[in-house]
């Protein structure tokens, strides 16, 4: 089949981006809430949090992903090779998903286990959900401006996923709960297993399967990870996602801490009623009333709505950032777009850390750029993987494409425990007292630290990377059209 007849629909584009917002809705959770929820929910101490957070995503990096990668590479049935694993982990991710939010009264003991238990089945099941689909755009077509345009259509669900955890998680558990967190997060995580899994079904019964390997090609474990070895841009899509998966957790988990305990409430207070926000919330709130909808009004908590407003002003302009992305990829290359707009991106996390406690406005402007500039790498990254995978079949004549999507799984799990880790260990570092109304001097500077300073630096590191990563535009296109001619042939000499 040749690229040029490997166009997607629209529907299945969308279809295929419900997976991703479907596996969102509960990884932008993990990012953003996993360790709030186990110091200040489940009442865990923030040392035995950074322990399960970091231990358990160590695990499923260096144990799950490259057995399931392994295992979905030499998968065979009459849907194809990726998109049964979609089907098979749809109910049991929902499950789980709502199990890891959930709070029985077991005692100390028993919470650290129940809490150890249901992440590594979450992660386990995580795994096994996500790389096959992860690796099932790389088989859904070979047109490079098709994967481009696949990337930046899974992206904006991406961002869905992102407004509603950031944007509306938070007071939905409160408004859910009844201003109980603990009944208020099972309420909206049994929301989002059954929407989950509604949309990984509707994924699985959307797309097809066009990249098949050749009929003569065969390898074993131990070939493919030999080529691995050999495989330069892997190894630094590997490394690059470590980083940028670390930062990400670090930040997203911490900037809850940084609204509640550094910014002044009474500026976050002022900014809200001179932004139109509270006036905008009054009338919604006077709406669901008049509607006897009085259980579904707006919590009146500065620090939540000013959370809320925040991320998404940055949700808004990745999203801008995002529409940028393809068109600036097809110019300049992939690599050099993403390494250019990651380091501006950077620039702006820095200056969390010289804002005053009043200084509101800064804070969300940096946030809005910040958002806008790593916003224009979301659909790269992914891409880039499916790049390597062809760069893989083009140096060896063996496609390997579930293995190669591993170093995104692998590295996003290690990213995310480290970085989700370090949310737990620098509040207990730095002396953080869960449920304190105020926090010492101590604990306010390493949060402070943490949102910016400690946030800049793995994404320092990811632009540095990049000055090993191989393939550039012109490789790109070289690439595509060698492999493309070697599949027509294939095609043309089976019977």
């Amino acid at each position: 089949m040749s690229n040029a007849s490997q166009h997607l629909s629209v529907r299945e584009k969308v279809g295929y981006s419900l997976g991703d917002l479907a596996a969102n809705l509960i990884f932008q959770t993990l990012i953003t809430y996993l360790a709030f929820f186990y110091t200040d929910v489940y009442a865990l101490p923030a040392s035995t949090a950074a322990t399960i957070i970091f231990v358990v995503g160590l695990l499923g990096a260096f144990v799950f992903t490259p057995v399931i990668g392994i295992l979905a590479d030499r998968t065979r049935t009459r849907w194809g090779k990726f998109r049964p694993w979609i089907l098979w982990t749809a109910v049991p991710f929902g499950v789980l998903s709502l199990l890891a939010f959930s709070t029985p009264e077991l005692g100390e003991r028993g919470k650290v286990i129940y809490a150890l238990a249901t992440y590594t089945l979450l992660v386990l099941v995580y795994g096994a959900n996500n790389l096959p689909y992860s690796a099932l755009s790389g088989v859904l077509t070979g047109n490079m401006a098709q994967r481009n345009s696949l990337s930046a259509y899974r992206f904006v669900a991406v961002m869905i996923a992102q407004f509603v955890i950031q944007v509306l998680l938070l007071p939905l558990v409160l408004i859910l709960g009844d201003g109980d967190r603990v009944r208020g997060f099972e309420s909206v995580m049994t929301v989002f297993a059954v929407v989950g899994t509604v949309f990984f079904l509707i994924t699985f019964a959307t797309t097809r399967e066009r990249i098949v390997p050749t009929p003569a090609q065969s390898s074993g474990v131990r070939q493919d990870l030999a080529d691995l070895a050999r495989n330069r841009p892997w190894l630094v899509m590997l490394a690059l996602t470590i980083l940028v998966f670390a930062t990400l957790a670090l930040k997203g988990g911490m900037t809850i801490y940084y609204f509640q305990y550094y910014l002044d409430p009474a500026a976050l207070a002022d900014f809200l009623e001179r932004s139109g926000f509270e006036r905008a919330i009054g009338g919604l709130n006077a709406m669901l009333a008049s509607a006897g909808m009085a259980g579904f009004l707006w919590p009146e908590d500065a620090p939540t709505s000013a959370f809320s407003l925040f991320n998404a002003g940055g949700i808004v302009f990745m999203i801008l950032g995002i529409g940028l992305s393809r068109p600036l990829a097809d110019r300049f290359g992939k690599r050099n777009v993403f390494g250019g707009a990651l380091f501006v991106s950077t620039l702006f996390l820095l200056a969390f850390y010289v804002y005053p406690p009043d200084a509101i406005g800064l804070v969300f402007g940096s946030q809005i750029l910040h958002g806008f500039f790593y916003g224009i790498t979301i659909p790269l990254l992914w891409a880039m993987i499916a790049d390597v995978a062809d760069w893989s079949e083009w140096k060896n004549d063996r496609r390997a494409t579930a293995i190669i999507f591993s170093a995104m799984l692998c590295g996003l799990k290690i990213g995310l425990s480290i970085g989700g880790a370090l949310v737990a260990a620098v509040l207990a570092r730095y002396g953080y007292e869960a449920g304190a109304s105020t926090q010492p001097a101590a604990a306010i500077d390493g949060i402070r630290l943490a949102v910016s300073v400690y946030c800049a630096l793995p994404f320092l590191a990811a632009v540095a990377l990049l000055f090993f990563y191989e393939i550039d535009k012109p490789m790109e296109t070289r690439i595509e059209h060698e492999l493309g001619a070697r599949r027509a042939r294939a095609a043309g000499a089976t019977p």
